[in-house]
């Protein structure tokens, strides 16, 4: 499985950013996509999920704020971020997990100024 991330950049605070995440490779074995961040000095955090069934969860810093979908039929899962704080400034990364194994993108930079 690989996963190639995009979408990430420069925005201000109380502003949007949707990041993709791009699934190939042996996609039909994924069971569940995520995105992960991780801001300097800290460790990484699981930010949404969502199973093949559609179902998601959501850490709660960002409930409310943050949306996960995906299309199946683009192999693409994705990150809505509203109401961007400077708090979520870090590198945003789609997990996959696939027949027990985790697998991870490069990972995308977000940065929202005050």
């Amino acid at each position: 499985v690989q996963l190639v991330e995009s979408g990430g950049g420069l925005v201000q605070a109380g502003g949007s950013l949707r990041l993709s995440c791009a699934a190939s490779g042996s996609i039909f074995t994924i069971n569940a996509m995520a995105w992960y961040r991780q801001a300097p000095g800290k460790q990484r955090e699981l930010v949404a999920a969502i199973t093949t069934g559609g179902s998601t969860n959501y850490a709660d810093s960002v409930k409310g704020r943050f949306t996960i979908s995906r299309d199946n039929a683009k192999n693409t899962v994705y990150l809505l971020m509203n109401s961007l704080n400077p708090e979520d400034t870090a590198v945003y990364y789609c997990a996959a997990e696939s027949s027990g194994a985790q697998y991870w993108g490069q990972g995308t930079q977000v940065t929202v100024s005050s």
